[in-house]
């Protein structure tokens, strides 16, 4: 989604965006600020481009929703860690997993799914790793992960829980955790993470997630 409130924004971003490599066609919709486009770039390379027309932009998800069979989300929200996680089915095989988070320590940080919802302890109470997410190599604060992966049924994670831990060993017992929910489709229907700023989990990105202490 991008921020454009009149017709000379739409011109502006489509403009932009027909410069950029890779890019084959681009359809805008300014009433929902929605846009679509179709090609090879990066979304790191289309999103600096809306960037630079001076317009936020926030990436609502990638492929085409009707090929998701099952969405879930995770949304962290501790102390000094702040992310979401959305998984997507792709088909019987895949699924893609990509993640926002801020607060994390420069570094590599091992991720998996563990058993248990019971967060009264944070990552302390929700039980044993079930599979393992890979590792989320941090470089800034403010870090985005995307990832493929195989023999990996959503429909099995709903219910549980995600562990962020501090490095690649698991046995320092986890930073932070977050239940993982049913979610409707990429971009199909709006989740507010807060109320308080109207931002929806679809559009969320590094730049909502902000570390404050309470």
């Amino acid at each position: 989604m991008v921020d454009m409130k009149c017709e000379g924004c739409v011109n502006a971003v489509e403009n932009k965006l027909q410069t950029v490599n890779g890019v084959k066609m681009v359809e805008m919709d300014l009433g929902s600020q929605v846009v679509r486009v179709l090609g090879s770039s990066p979304v790191k390379t289309m999103t600096e481009a809306l960037e630079q027309t001076g317009r936020n932009a926030r990436l609502i998800g990638q492929g085409v929703p009707e090929d998701f069979l099952v969405s879930a989300v995770a949304e962290f929200k501790s102390p000094e860690i702040f992310g979401v996680v959305r998984f997507a089915q792709l088909n019987m095989e895949l699924s893609r997993i990509e993640a926002n988070f801020s607060g994390l320590s420069r570094g590599k940080h091992s991720w998996t799914v563990n058993e248990y919802v019971d967060l009264t302890r944070d990552a302390a109470s929700i039980g044993k790793p079930l599979g393992d997410l890979g590792t989320l190599e941090v470089t800034e604060r403010r870090s985005f992960f995307a990832s493929v992966k195989q023999k990996r049924i959503v429909v099995d994670l709903i219910g549980r829980s995600v562990v962020v831990y501090g490095t690649e060993d698991k046995s320092d017992g986890g930073l932070t955790a977050a239940v993982i929910a049913r979610s409707a489709g990429v971009g199909e229907n709006y989740k507010k993470i807060c109320t308080c700023d109207g931002t929806i989990i679809w559009e969320s990105s590094n730049k909502d997630f902000v570390t404050c202490k309470v």
